[in-house]
Formats: C-alpha cells, sequence, structure tokens
C-alpha cells in the first residue's frame, strides 16, 4: 500500500514533502494482523517503537525526516506527544525540539494534529507561551507557516527555522537580495496566497489596531512593491522592506523612509504627507508576514488578488462591481487582439484588470518580435522604450470608486514605469467632468492623463464622443441611474409606445410595420406607421426616471469609439434574451456588428455574486474596417468548465507526475492554472473559446484578425 492512499480523502496532504522522502517512509510500512485485519505500521524515528500509520502520524514522521535530514537536529534533542500543563488541564504537543545548551527547555514546537491553519495556530500559541519556546511550526502537509514568539501577544511570521548548527538570530538577521526572495518565495514554499496573509493578519494584529484595514495593507503592498522592483533592476542591493533584527522603532523609520521614496516614485496614490500609521509592534508583526512574499510575478495576479479582497471588503460590492477574474479578462483580450497602435480604455476599471492585461498582450508582441522572451519577472525587469510608451501613450481607464482608482494607477504606474492615465472619474456623468478638472487637488494628480485624454475627444469641446480603437469594461450591474439631468443625455434612457390615430394627414410619411427602437428614436413627428392589422400608429417618446447602470454603459462605451472601434462587455445574462431589453438589442445592433456572445458560468463572479453573465463583443460599422451588412455571422459560445466551486473558490488543473501521483498543473512561470476552457494557457490546457473565436475572425476576415498570426 502506498502512503498517498492511506492519506486520501483526509484534510493532510504530502505536497510539501520531496518524492524520496516519502519513498523512505513506504520502505519502512509493515503489515500487522490485528482483531480488525490488517492495519499498516511503522517504526518511529524518536519513540523506536512500531506505531500504527494515521494520516497526521504520516506527516509528522516526514516533518521528522525534514528536521534530522536537511536541518540535522538529531533525535536526542525530539521528543513527541509532549505534556504541556495548563492549570490542572493537561496537553500533548506533537513535536518538541529542545535548546541546545538548556536542554530541558523546548525550543521549536510543531502543532500537525489541527489541520487547519486558524486552529493550529491557536493551539500553537498556547503551548509556546506555556512553555517560553521561541519557535513554533505549523504544518498538514500541504501547507506551513513558522512563527517566531516575540511575546505573549505577539507572534512574527518566519522565512523558516534555524538548522541545528544555527541560533535564531541567524534567521532575523540574515540579508536578503531578490534572489534570494525568488527562491524562498513564502507563496510558493507555504502553499499560501497573499489573501490568507491578510486575513491572518486581521485576525493577529489589524482587526484591534485602530486603523483604516485598506489604507494601511495598501501603504505596505505600495512599499514593497517598490522595494522589489529597487532590488529586481539593482540585483545586490539588498531587499529593506525586511526587518534585519531592527528595534521596532527601528523598523518603523525604515519603512516609512522607503514608503516615502515609493510615493515619489509613483505619484498621485497617496498624498505627499501620508504616513504609515500602525504602531511599531503591529507593524513589526506585518512586515514579518509580508517579507518573504513575492509581489512581482509575470502577471500581478499575487496583487490582484488581494487588492480584489480588500476593495471588496471597503466598498466595492456595495455598488455592485466586482472585479472580473483574470481568466475571463485574458479571454476578452485575446478575442479583440490588440495592437500597439492602437488606444484602449477601461470605463469601469475596478483595479484595472483589462487595461493591465492589455498591457502584457501587446507587451508580450514587442519583446517576440525583438526575440526576446517573458521571464517570470517580466513586470519587474527593464523593457524596451516602446513597451513603457505604449503604457503612457495608449492606454487609459476611469472609475468612480477612489479606492479602486489609487490601486488602478497603482498597477498602471509600475506597468508604465511611473506614468499612468488612470483617472477619477464617473463615466456616466461627463458633463461635470470640467468640474473635475477645475479642482486643484485632482488636477495635480491627474492632469497628465486628461491631457492625453482630451486629444482623443471626436469634438474639441465635448466629452461624449471619443476615438478609441478598443473599450473593455464590466460595469456595475447593481443600483439605477435616477438622475434626471444625468438621464437626459441618453438615448437608451428613453422608451417608445404606440399612439394609435385616426386620421392621418396627407403630407406625412407612412412606413408599415412596427418600428425598431432605433428608427422610433430618430423619426419626425410626421412618420405613422400601419400595422398588420391595418390601424395607424405614430411613435411617442417618454423620459425614463430610473435607468439601469449596465445599459447606460453600453451606450456610453459606444461613443468611446471611433467607427471601426471593438468593444467587450459584461453584461447581466437576461439582457440577450429578455423581451423587455429587446430595445437595447435593437440599439446595439444598428450602431454595431455583433461579433461574438459568450456566456460564462454561473460560479464566474462568486462568492459575490451568482448572476449569470455573458461577454458581449462588437466593432462599431465603418465603411472601411466593417461595412453595413444585413446579415452575417455571429460567433456564439458557453463556458463549460466552472473554474470556481459553488464558495467561490478557484479550481485549479492537476496533472500527474512520473510516479502516478496527482499534482497541480504550473505554467510556465510557475503559476498555477484555474481550471476553464476559456483559452489555452502557454499551450498547456488545450485551446478554447479564443481560439475557436481566432478561427471565425480570420474565417470571416474581421479586420482586427485578417493579418493576425495564429494564437498561442
Amino acid at each position: 500500500m502506498k502512503i498517498t492512499d492511506i492519506i486520501k480523502g483526509s484534510e493532510y496532504d504530502l505536497s510539501l514533502f520531496s518524492e524520496d522522502k516519502i519513498l523512505k517512509l513506504e520502505n519502512r510500512l509493515v503489515e500487522r494482523n490485528t482483531k480488525k485485519g490488517l492495519d499498516m505500521y511503522f517504526t518511529c524515528l524518536v519513540r523506536k517503537k512500531e506505531i500504527k500509520v494515521t494520516p497526521e502520524e504520516i506527516v509528522r514522521q516526514l516533518y521528522l525526516l525534514v528536521l534530522t535530514e536537511d536541518l540535522g537536529y538529531p533525535v536526542s534533542r525530539m521528543e513527541l506527544e509532549y505534556e504541556v500543563t495548563f492549570g490542572r488541564e493537561k496537553k500533548r504537543a506533537d513535536i518538541v525540539v529542545f535548546d541546545k545548551q538548556q536542554v530541558t527547555s523546548p525550543f521549536i514546537i510543531v502543532e500537525l494534529k489541527k489541520p487547519k491553519l486558524k486552529d493550529g495556530k491557536e493551539q500553537l500559541k498556547s503551548y509556546c507561551n506555556a512553555t517560553g519556546a521561541p519557535i513554533g511550526v505549523w504544518s498538514n502537509g500541504r501547507s506551513i507557516s513558522y512563527y517566531h514568539r516575540k511575546d505573549p501577544n505577539y507572534f512574527e511570521d518566519l522565512s523558516g527555522i534555524p538548522r541545528a548548527d544555527q541560533k535564531l538570530s541567524d534567521i532575523l538577521s540574515e540579508r536578503w537580495k531578490i534572489a534570494d526572495l525568488i527562491k524562498k518565495d513564502k507563496l510558493v514554499n507555504e502553499r499560501k496566497s497573499l489573501k490568507d496573509l491578510i486575513l491572518e493578519m486581521e485576525d493577529e494584529v489589524l482587526a484591534g489596531a485602530g486603523v483604516d484595514v485598506f489604507e494601511e495593507v495598501f501603504k505596505l503592498i505600495f512599499t514593497k512593491l517598490f522595494d522589489e522592483m529597487e532590488s529586481g533592476r539593482k540585483p545586490d542591493r539588498n531587499l529593506e522592506f525586511r526587518n534585519y533584527g531592527d528595534t521596532e522603532t527601528e523598523l518603523k523609520d525604515k519603512l516609512q523612509t522607503l514608503f516615502d521614496k515609493a510615493k515619489d516614485k509613483w505619484q498621485g496614490v497617496f498624498t505627499d504627507d501620508a504616513k504609515i500609521l500602525l504602531t511599531p509592534s503591529h507593524l513589526s508583526v506585518c512586515v514579518a508576514s509580508l517579507q518573504d512574499v513575492k509581489l512581482f510575478n509575470s502577471n500581478l495576479d499575487v496583487v490582484d488578488e488581494a487588492f480584489e479582497y480588500l476593495i471588496n471588503k471597503s466598498s466595492k460590492g456595495e455598488k455592485g462591481q466586482y472585479f472580473t477574474p483574470r481568466y475571463v479578462i485574458d479571454m476578452c483580450v485575446k478575442m479583440l487582439n490588440p495592437r500597439s497602435d492602437e488606444k484602449v480604455i477601461d470605463t469601469a476599471a475596478g483595479s484595472c484588470g483589462f487595461p493591465v492585461h492589455t498591457i502584457f498582450h501587446v507587451w508580450q508582441n514587442i519583446l517576440e518580435s525583438k526575440g526576446l522572451k517573458r521571464s517570470h519577472l517580466f513586470t519587474l525587469e527593464e523593457k524596451p522604450a516602446e513597451c513603457s510608451d505604449y503604457v503612457q501613450n495608449n492606454v487609459f481607464a476611469m472609475d468612480f470608486d477612489e479606492k479602486a482608482v489609487r490601486v488602478a494607477r497603482t498597477l498602471n504606474l509600475i506597468a508604465g514605469d511611473g506614468q499612468t492615465n488612470v483617472m477619477h472619474l464617473n463615466t456616466l456623468d461627463y458633463e461635470r467632468w470640467d468640474e473635475f478638472v477645475k479642482d486643484e487637488n485632482w488636477n495635480d494628480t491627474y492632469s497628465d492623463g486628461w491631457r492625453k485624454l482630451k486629444k482623443l475627444r471626436a469634438a474639441k469641446n465635448s466629452n461624449r464622443d471619443f476615438t478609441f480603437d478598443i473599450v473593455m469594461a464590466n460595469p456595475p450591474f447593481a443600483g439605477d441611474v435616477k438622475e434626471s439631468r444625468i438621464l437626459a443625455k441618453y438615448d437608451l434612457s428613453r422608451s417608445i409606445s404606440l399612439e394609435k390615430i385616426k386620421n392621418v394627414p396627407k403630407d406625412w410619411n407612412i412606413s408599415y410595420g412596427e418600428p425598431t427602437y432605433p428608427e422610433a428614436l430618430s423619426n419626425s413627428a410626421e412618420t405613422v406607421y400601419q400595422m398588420s392589422d391595418g390601424t395607424f400608429r405614430k411613435t411617442k417618446l417618454k423620459q425614463s426616471t430610473t435607468m439601469s447602470r449596465d445599459v447606460l454603459f453600453v451606450e456610453r462605451n459606444l461613443d468611446f469609439l471611433k467607427p471601426g472601434g471593438r468593444m467587450a462587455i459584461v453584461l447581466p445574462q437576461g439582457r440577450f434574451n429578455n423581451s423587455s431589453d429587446k430595445f437595447l438589442r435593437e440599439y446595439i445592433s444598428d450602431r454595431c456588428r455583433i461579433l461574438a456572445v459568450v456566456g460564462l458560468h454561473g460560479n464566474v463572479f462568486k462568492p459575490h455574486t451568482g448572476t449569470k453573465t455573458s461577454v458581449l463583443f462588437v466593432q462599431k460599422w465603418d465603411d472601411e474596417l466593417c461595412p453595413k451588412v444585413d446579415d452575417y455571422n455571429i460567433f456564439f459560445a458557453t463556458m463549460q468548465e466552472s473554474s470556481k466551486d459553488n464558495s467561490g473558490d478557484k479550481i485549479y488543473r492537476n496533472t500527474t507526475d512520473e510516479e502516478g501521483n496527482n499534482v497541480p498543473l504550473l505554467d510556465s512561470h510557475g503559476h498555477l492554472i484555474v481550471k476553464h476552457d476559456l483559452f489555452n494557457h502557454d499551450g498547456l490546457t488545450g485551446d478554447g473559446i479564443a481560439e475557436a473565436f481566432a478561427e471565425f475572425a480570420k474565417k470571416e476576415k474581421l479586420s482586427f484578425f485578417v493579418d493576425a498570426p495564429l494564437m498561442k
């Protein structure tokens, strides 16, 4: 029997351990006849006697191999099931390693009995506090956490535990460069996400720190991104976002100085006088949690997930705007196939997913044209001038949520090497934009982007129509617009009714059949329609007092597009089949060629909402790029793989290793791959909807795919 068979179905895992250690333990397995039948046993390394095999015991014996073989601790310094006293109550710690000099004092306590981190950490803290042990380790075989007990209230993360020939101070004072961070990245080695770490920090210190959690975590991530970029471009530089044995006050001073440098590099995210408000002791715990995390990777998705959590928690979810999963964004980008000479805007930017992934797509094409490869630190490294020029001149975004704009600006500032065109504007209320521009504080932050945006207006003094090549957006679904001043500017805020008339003046125009919505909007007062029953009717327009935001966003986005421009927009599924939304479908088809409709799985936007959505792709009619025709083919597809479970947790693809074990499938940059069928991920998952659309687009001779290479 294999160990993997025994552990299957339990809350424990073996993915932290090497194949040779698993094989060593497997070779110690023996069968024993018991009253209940055959049971598996192995001899314990420390107790030197046969122990019945259980999932927890397997993880314990494997970790004993790590302690003895990898870290050099002799079994003579270890005890299992060590008795810890709490008043009259006694509990047993799984593994205790004793101090080298004070041989009866626990130095490291390892907790395995609680396979969930929150439970295990509480148990571990109580053991460390009761025994005075300075180091604690928790693991379930899949994830692992290391802690330094500074005092009974604060446990700081450690990057690892000392070897038998080291002291704790050796670990704390070790200088790190970017290469060390890549090698020891906590997210990879401890199988955690940045969101997990923020949740831990909230439990430990942030909830009771009396500060705005979003603001303080944002400051720390912002500062750490700057630190990584500086070291990434100067590999010999020591990382500064670390505690090298500093006092808590020294650490806070060092972090504030680093934050000030980051603010100076990436302006317009924080005010010049912004300070880190966490107390020195709280900051010390947070730095210890984050210092071993590599935020930069090839696609910034580590940061994306954390910001999505923070913004949804603080404001976004209340407004019905949920961040689009990055695999949906990548599908949209692949299907619209943006080029480096095209202007793109996201009108409901959130954390800027559509613009950032458009940047990645265009950058990759630029790099490939120069024979350069995209590395796992793609976003961190210096790139050809064309890459930053593209971001600074061709990529735009706006959002009405100030926190989201600051996150979006941060990600774009990184991509644009210090410049960005992300603006805090209400897309729908374009008449009020000039009032924002007059505000000195707004101008200090957004004037460069505004100056570039103005150049793209279709008419010099109007903020309604623009000349963008591409618009991509996931507008907010929830909440209606009720301000008459805003509604009056939109065609789609008008409802149409047909009023019966008896006598038709001779000079009036008579049309036959019921008018479409666009026809009704544009006809004159002298136009009359003869119905199939012979009666005559004329159209009557009525201004609605309320209108769904997403409907208005459709019209607004089309106004941003030049003729021949193309759009991808996420809409509720009902917009495509509700009879009450016929007017919207007629309005779209009058102004555009409908290219594609892709139905997304109902779990895509969970846990925030279960609303079923589809992505609409259109191209605005144009005599040259998209000549108007009455009949044409449309690409329809439906996502079959759910990508998330019913709780909203991502489902990842697996593969089998050489031993036949089920292991996670990783892309060329070491990232987990979400299980979806939207596109072929790095050539590893088979063609999906985006590749099928590319073939359709070439067959239909769509302008933006005529000369396109085969998608990768």
